[in-house]
């Protein structure tokens, strides 16, 4: 079953008790009493449930590529923001997760120029990195990720709830998407551990982790919504003094400040922590 890939649900008249899914052995269907749907911002489950998605607008896709780490680098800078460039790097051990953001649909075009040419604008923004653009040795080292921001107008229905990304999908601004999903999976698992184990999950109790869970989502995504229009977006025309919005320049004045979007950005707009209830199965 972990190598299983769900591919359809399996309803009872309106309510879903369990997935289709492809296994190395052959299809198989796996019944529950409550599926959930964790399986991404191109979730198959929110799909076969017709659940509506809002679609709110996304203006950048992101090349994610690797470039080695070297024990001298403590101090390299996170990423690097230029007119039409902006790179983000990421300490991961011996190499830097790197996030090369691009306007919506621009890929082709880069991938057009040609990997020297991505090469070139990477050392431009990053001179310490000029050395090390070699690592990138054919386009299978650069993944496109396709950025959206969208939610649920609904994230159940019997028998199915979704959460994170399959709820949600998050801007790649913060880093904050895997937080609230986590964050939605405490919820989910507070809320639903007595109805499951009394065999008794209505939609109540599922509507109730939307109500919990919604108005953070909203919040983050309004956040992140700010980011790329007023820096994002402008940066990747081509602005040629990037300014930046009054937070970032109020911040830069009072250091103190600098706590609040650490702790919006690490715990979230709101903290949930494991709960253990009084279950009595029956």
């Amino acid at each position: 079953i972990m190598r299983a890939e769900a591919r359809d649900l399996v309803f009872d008249g309106e309510r879903m008790t369990g997935v289709r899914a492809a296994t190395p052995d052959g299809p198989m269907e796996i019944h529950a009493q409550l599926v959930v749907g964790a399986d991404g911002r191109h979730s198959t489950v929110r799909q076969r449930a017709e659940l509506e998605v809002l679609d709110l607008g996304a203006p950048t896709d992101v090349l994610w590529m690797r470039l080695p780490r070297r024990p001298g680098d403590a101090n390299l800078p996170l990423g690097r923001i230029d007119a039409g460039r902006i790179l983000v790097m990421i300490a991961r051990g011996d190499y830097f997760q790197c996030g090369y953001v691009v306007a919506k649909g621009e890929y082709q075009t880069i991938r057009a120029a040609g990997l020297e040419a991505l090469r070139r604008s990477i050392a431009v923004l990053v001179p310490q990195m000029a050395d090390r653009v070699a690592a990138l040795a054919d386009w299978d080292d650069v993944k496109l990720l396709t950025v959206s921001v969208d939610r649920l107008k609904r994230w159940s229905r019997p028998g199915l709830l979704c959460i994170g990304d399959a709820a949600h999908a998050m801007s790649p601004v913060g880093g904050v998407g895997i937080n609230l999903a986590i964050q939605d999976a405490v919820a989910a698992a507070n809320i639903l551990a007595a109805p499951l184990a009394q065999r008794r999950v209505t939609l109540g109790d599922l509507e109730a982790i939307q109500r919990r869970r919604e108005r953070p989502t909203r919040l983050t995504q309004a956040i992140q919504i700010f980011i790329q229009k007023r820096v994002i977006g402008p940066t990747l025309a081509g602005a040629d003094t990037p300014k930046a919005p009054w937070p970032v320049r109020l911040l830069n004045r009072f250091p103190i400040l600098r706590r609040i979007p650490a702790r919006v950005v690490g715990l979230g707009l709101r903290f949930e922590r494991v709960a253990t209830p009084d279950v009595h199965r029956v």
